[in-house]
Parts: structure tokens; sequence; C-alpha cells
């Protein structure tokens, strides 16, 4: 299969090992580990594994990290990615039903979605963000997902560089180029290590919050351009 799974990385040292154990264990697929200036041993771990490693000179966010690894799938024609969190809550052995629906040409991009391990903060920034982007989608932060070449192009492109999170902004790029997306069950267990970026305080919170329902609400049914 001409595809790669893409995994942005901060400070991951301790969980990629046993993570990349499982990936091997439930796919053959190349893993390319995008680190977003990690300050521990996060490269080291993943080039001794055998993960192609592309460090990033300046930080840039999950969202920044994922987008250079789609830009490297995309200068090289793959048909499919796989992109996912490092931090073990992705589980390798869902990778099969994300891209089933992809190969039979139901849908251009799946998301692994667990809208149940969502704490109670996290499931009212969820209604919010329903209201005012008008998505429909159930688990809008997930960052396990499967894209087809269409996806990878549009998301690849300019457009998307404008993006800070990955979230509703990358969505609602998704529902205005008219590209299909569906949900696909997965289990999520509980992070073994550190804690999110966006929901590990309030102030992170207020931030991401305000940043991302004026995103909703600005650009809800425009049209974005890829260039």
């Amino acid at each position: 299969m001409n595809a790669a799974i893409v995994m942005p990385a901060l400070n991951e040292a301790a969980t990629i090992g046993t993570l990349y154990n499982n990936l091997e264990a439930s796919t053959d697929l190349p893993v390319w580990l995008i680190d977003d200036c990690s300050t521990d041993a996060t490269r080291e771990v993943a080039s001794k594994l055998g993960m192609k490693v592309i460090p990033l000179v300046a930080p840039l966010g999950a969202w920044g990290a994922t987008q250079t690894g789609l830009r490297e799938a995309a200068s090289r024609n793959l048909d499919f990615v796989i992109t996912m969190d490092a931090d073990g809550q992705h589980s390798p052995a869902d990778i099969p039903a994300l891209l089933e629906p992809l190969i039979a040409g139901e849908c251009d991009v799946a998301i692994g979605s667990a809208p149940e391990r969502g704490s109670r903060l996290r499931r009212i920034a969820w209604r919010l963000m329903r209201l005012t982007s008008g998505l429909a989608c159930t688990d809008l932060t997930s960052g396990f997902r499967a894209l087809n070449a269409r996806a990878i192009a549009l998301l690849a492109s300019p457009g998307a560089s404008s993006l800070v999170y990955q979230d509703v902004g990358v969505l609602l790029m998704l529902e205005n180029a008219g590209l299909s997306v569906v949900e696909v069950p997965v289990a999520m267990p509980q992070r073994t290590d550190g804690k999110s970026r966006i929901f590990g305080s309030w102030l992170a919170v207020a931030n991401y919050m305000a940043h991302t329902l004026m995103l909703g609400a600005a650009k809800r049914k425009r049209p974005w351009r890829s260039s």
C-alpha cells in the first residue's frame, strides 16, 4: 500500500517505544515521526526504533507538525496517510478500520472517533464548537485520521497553513471543499504520560476556545481556496 503513518511528537520518549512495538504488530506501514522541537530523547529513540524522523527547526504545534508530514506525503504522491498521536491514546489495531472506507472509495477522510472519552470540560467545548461551526462531527478534536490523496493535497496546501489547531478549521476546510468525512468508532485509552497541550489548564482552554469559536463562526459555509 502506498501509504504512511504521520505522527507529530513533543517529548514522547517515554511512550513511543511501546507504541512502535504495537504498530509493528498491527501494520507494516512506514512511520514518520515529526519532532516538534522535543527537549527529551524523542528524536533519538524514534531513530533507533527505525522511524523516519523529520525534525522541525522551530516549534509549530501539533497541527503544524502534522501538516509537515502531509506535505512530505504529497511530495511522494502517497495514496493514503494515517495521522495519529505519539502519546499512546490511539490504538494501532484500529488503523485497518480507518483505512477500510477510504480503500472502498466511500469517503475522503475517516476520523477515529471516541466521544465518550471526553471530560465534562471537553464535552462542553465540543458542544460550543458544533454550535458555532455547524459541524456535525461528534469527536471534533481527534487527531486519529486516515486521509486519501485528495484530502492530503488539500491539507498540505498553503491555505491550511493559516490554521493553528487540527480540529474545527481542518474539518471546515474539508467540508467546504466538498470532501466527504466519516467517523469510525475506536477505543482511546487514557494517555500514559504527560498531559494534553490544549486541555491541560484553564488558561490554555480559554485561549483555545476563543480562537476556535471565532474561527468556526467566521469560516462556516465559506469556500476555502487551496492556494
